[in-house]
């Protein structure tokens, strides 16, 4: 069974800096593109940025520069460097593996970026 477990939400200020870090068991971790998403409250779900197996990434605009995914595959884990932290980055992060026919979300976690 594949667990997608995040970690390394909390309360930060602006401009602070946070890394989270997702690790997925119960596969094997390198053949799956990797995803960051979150949910703010009353807003739908949004891509933050991707990982492909290779190492390619893709970021939204709105962290460009300031969010840094990565990946160590021998950790089963993928990362996610946030720096720069506004208060419009407050949210519900969430983790995703992608196979193309299997796709796997983990529960969240919560960053709040407050004064």
């Amino acid at each position: 069974q594949v667990q997608v477990v995040e970690s390394g939400g909390g309360l930060v200020q602006p401009g602070g800096s946070l890394r989270l870090s997702c690790t997925v068991s119960g596969s094997i971790f390198s053949m799956y593109a990797m995803g960051w998403y979150r949910q703010a409250p009353g807003k739908q779900r949004e891509l933050v940025a991707t990982i492909t197996r290779g190492g390619s990434t893709i970021y939204a605009d709105s962290v460009k520069g300031r969010f840094t995914i990565s990946r160590d595959n021998a950790k089963n884990t993928v990362y996610l460097q946030m720096n720069s932290l506004k208060p419009e980055d407050t949210a519900v992060y969430y983790c995703n593996a992608d196979r193309v026919t299997l796709n796997y979300w983990g529960k969240g976690t919560l960053v709040t970026v407050s004064s």
